[in-house]
């Protein structure tokens, strides 16, 4: 079977076995505080097994896109050094939520596996829990029981804690799992030692393929477990390490899920794979990495600088600096794998094709800025490595190696690769060390630490009145208390409905208050966790059994929901002047103003904001009713021409959101009339990342508002110039004067310095066989000294050092002619950082030019001598 079919052939099983099949989730998790990545294929059902929604089909299968990179599941530094790690992969999984259990879990894997994939039984090895003491947990006799009428007691093994009783995290769902494990070793190798002793061990070619997880426990917040009402079978095969197996091979690289890219990177790098270990690993990577950034692209998360944007950012560099490193790429071309990705995938994820040119160009603008990077890396190196060279050592620091990559984003394995080839090392320890109290700093400023729920109210989900009233009476039907980064401690209030929005889709959380005739308290934050709105209080009420009425601040939910259908108009609109191509890629509403990302690979001109902003004012003055449609089924809402993107997971039923021709899915609050926006004003629009592009507007009140402040503006220019009549054509005579002036002055200084510059030539001094030009110069720009310098090192061919007060402020310039670096060893940037040092500044730059600034141009005297001790 090629890959295509091995996939197929297991949703068809699981379907004949009546299970509900479903498509994958989106890779990037947007309704989950707790995770950033999907990284296993439960994560989709965890509000199922927190009883936070309700079961609609008992049995599920699906293919689930996972991405494992950060937090305890973090495989990334194996990812191509081995033949069976991956960044993204897919995992196969079926469900049970209080349906079948362990009979069923392990005899229709048996089935699946033996029957119709045909693996040989004697290459099968199973796992079982062996049980822990500490937990009062017994062994799990029952899924032996059951794998013994498939395999023979040698080949059913004991598992510990750590490998067969799974855990969703510190707290919640968790239970024993049975693992089944294929020995994939060549039969010589198998006679001499048994895969039974190779299980769970890190042995590439015996690997756990299949994990039958029994959902049977509650982990409480203080470590306890507590039995569930329900159970629940959770189970997950690897995709690729099936592939291997049913195709005989000895490593996911050589199965088709990658040759195909790989052939397309030895096509590309001109180098063939299975010749050299290092060029082998970067093919890997290649192979691997661009399959996690396409999907992840695909479903909307950007390589950006922080949070999951900044992990598929640094799985892209990871991926390019391999190939710089071993492959001699020193131009774009990861972008050019995209299209055998699409050819290979796209039948079972259609976003690929759907979002392929956004792809190409996202990772091509990447590349290309991060190759920018790595030259820049380099020259810092090399005047790291000439500084060290100049103090006798072979060895940059550690603290330095954690600089470039932190600050420059340039990787610890690069600059011990270019190092090495120099004759040079690094403290691997420093570097550690430095790592270490950056993760802990960063672990201290995102720690939030939740208690168990405290259940007053048995419930399953919690109604949302708040489309239809912002003043209901509720009950508390579970809290708890938390402490939040700042270390302030908040109470988490569950009702069993609620009148106030939950933050989601871009829209804030609605705030407001909670009140008895004896108590009043505010409502601080509404956000969403597992799909149940949790309401933020600053304390606990006196009777948390009372019942309460909820009000909404009115006045911040009319705002935001201006501004909610203001972004819907604003979206229609940008399609019909921009194109259709126009897709959103994240928005945020608020009270105060709109934020709409959008993909698009130019700058949106002024003439089509203005277009755009015609036609959305044009749908508000014609007052145009709210049409809702709730609880659509999906093929309704396609048949209404809604709207709807990759990226984002739609139920069966959805809410459709319309005025007019303007048609989207959406769960957010909106105006009841277009009118009620009152007006849209664009104020800003920018570019935040490759192909994608910002729109920022306000509306109603605030549109009013920024309107009132501009023609306030436009007033007071008309009153401090000559012609209010026609302020534009005073403006333009103006600016017309000060260019005119400027090239005079310009010319002038010039001249000024050519001056200068010939009475410093009359006094070049030669030290140790350089001539050196060295002064105290006044001079009125940074510019100035600039030109000087690099004028007088062309006219010397030596080294020029030039002292300024400039504006009350030290200025230091350096310029040294560029046969002299590698003769005498001179570097500019660490000569001026001396220098600077008696100015009470700092500063740097290249080795051949460099300035630094100081706060005391008393002492350039002393900064200038300072730096001809460089020379001496």
């Amino acid at each position: 079977m090629n890959s295509k079919q091995i996939r197929q052939t297991f949703l068809d099983f699981f379907e004949s076995k009546q299970h509900k099949i479903v498509p994958s989730a989106p890779l990037v998790v947007k309704d989950d505080p707790t995770l950033m990545f999907t990284n296993a294929g439960m994560n989709q059902f965890k509000d199922l097994f927190l009883g936070n929604s309700p079961i609609v089909h008992s049995r599920v299968a699906d293919s689930q896109k996972c991405l494992r990179v950060s937090g305890k599941h973090n495989d990334l530094e194996e990812v191509g050094h081995d033949t069976y790690h991956h960044t993204m992969f897919e995992m196969l999984g079926n469900w049970s939520f209080g349906d079948y259990f362990k009979n069923e879990a392990i005899s229709w894997a048996w089935e699946l596996l033996v029957d119709v994939y045909k693996l040989p039984t004697d290459r099968l090895y199973a796992t079982i829990f062996e049980g822990d003491a500490k937990e009062n947990l017994d062994r799990d006799t029952e899924a032996y029981d059951i794998w013994r009428r498939f395999l023979p007691e040698d080949r059913i093994l004991n598992g510990n804690k750590k490998d067969n009783f799974w855990e969703m995290g510190d707290q919640g769902p968790c239970g024993p799992c049975s693992e089944i494990h294929v020995d994939l070793r060549d039969d010589a190798d198998r006679a001499l030692v048994s895969g039974a002793d190779l299980v769970n061990n890190d042995n590439p070619l015996v690997v756990e393929i299949w994990n039958n997880v029994f959902i049977q426990y509650n982990r409480k917040a203080n470590g306890s477990l507590e039995q569930l009402p329900n159970k629940h079978v959770d189970t997950g095969m690897g995709f690729e390490r099936l592939c291997m197996a049913i195709q005989g091979k000895k490593s996911n690289y050589d199965t088709d899920v990658f040759t195909p890219i790989i052939g397309k990177v030895a096509e590309f790098s001109g180098m063939q794979y299975g010749l050299d270990l290092k060029t082998d690993v970067a093919m890997r990577v290649i192979a691997d990495h661009i399959r996690t950034i396409s999907f992840s692209i695909a479903d909307g998360q950007l390589p950006t600088n922080n949070k999951a944007g900044y992990v598929i950012r640094r799985i892209l560099r990871r991926a390019i600096r391999y190939a710089y490193a071993f492959l001699g790429q020193e131009q774009p071309f990861m972008y050019r794998l995209v299209d055998i990705l699409t050819v290979s995938m796209g039948d079972a994820y259609p976003e690929l094709r759907a979002q392929k040119s956004l792809i190409e160009k996202v990772i091509y603008e990447e590349e290309n800025g991060f190759l920018r990077t790595i030259a820049k890396g380099i020259g810092l190196l090399d005047e790291l490595m000439a500084k060290s060279k100049a103090a006798g050592s072979d060895a940059i620091s550690g603290k330095d190696a954690f600089t470039l990559y932190d600050t420059f984003g340039f990787p610890l394995d690069l600059t011990q690769l270019i190092l090495r080839e120099n004759g040079f090392v690094v403290s691997q320890a420093d570097f550690d060390a430095q790592m270490a109290e950056q993760k802990s700093r960063s672990r201290s400023a995102a720690t939030t630490e939740s208690g168990d729920w405290q259940v007053l109210i048995p419930m399953d989900s919690c109604e949302f009145v708040g489309y239809d009233t912002t003043t209901t009476q509720v009950r508390i039907a579970r809290y708890r208390k938390q402490i939040q980064k700042n270390k302030e401690v908040v109470y988490q209030l569950v009702f069993d409905k609620t009148p106030f929005y939950a933050e989601s889709g871009g829209q804030v959380g609605d705030t407001g208050l909670i009140e008895t005739a004896n108590e009043r308290l505010q409502i601080l934050d509404t956000q969403s966790e597992n799909k149940l709105p949790v309401h933020l209080v600053a304390e606990l009420p006196e009777d948390l059994t009372a019942e309460f009425t909820a009000v909404v601040n009115l006045e911040k939910r009319e705002a935001t929901k201006a501004n909610h259908s203001a972004t819907h108009l604003l979206q229609e609109a940008m399609r019909k002047v921009l194109g259709t191509h126009i897709e959103q890629k994240g928005s945020f509403v608020s009270p105060e103003r709109l934020r709409f990302d959008f993909s698009h690979f130019q700058k949106v001109t002024d003439e089509e904001i203005a277009a755009i902003e015609a036609l959305v004012n044009a749908k508000v003055r014609k007052a145009i009713p709210l049409n809702e449609h709730r609880n659509t089924p999906m093929a309704e809402a396609k048949e209404l021409g809604a709207l709807m993107f990759f990226g984002e997971k739609y139920g069966d039923a959805v809410r459709v959101i319309q005025f007019g021709t303007s048609i989207e899915l959406c769960g957010g609050t909106h105006v009841e009339n277009t009118a009620n926006i009152g007006s849209i004003k664009i104020v800003g629009e920018s570019a935040i990342a490759a192909g994608i592009r910002r729109i920022e507007a306000i509306s109603a009140a605030n549109a009013d508002a920024f309107i009132a402040d501009q023609l306030a503006e436009l007033k007071a220019i008309k009153a401090t110039i000559r012609n209010p009549q026609d302020p534009i054509k005073q403006l333009e005579s103006i600016l017309a004067d000060n260019q005119k002036m400027a090239k005079e002055i310009e010319k002038l200084l010039k001249e000024k310095s050519a001056i200068l510059g010939e009475k410093l030539l009359a006094n070049v001094q030669e030290i140790a066989g350089i001539k050196v030009v060295a002064a105290v110069v006044t001079l009125e720009s940074a510019q100035q000294a600039k030109d000087l310098a690099f004028m007088l090192r062309q006219k010397t061919g030596g080294v020029v050092i030039l002292a300024a007060n400039i504006d009350d402020k030290a200025n230091i310039t350096v310029a040294i002619d560029e046969e002299l670096l590698k003769a005498r060893g001179l570097n500019a940037g660490q000569i001026v950082r001396e220098a600077a040092k008696e100015v009470d500044g700092g500063g740097g730059g290249q080795a051949a030019f460099a300035t630094a600034g100081g706060k005391n141009p008393a002492n350039l005297d002393k900064a200038l001598a300072k730096a001809l001790t460089f020379i001496k």
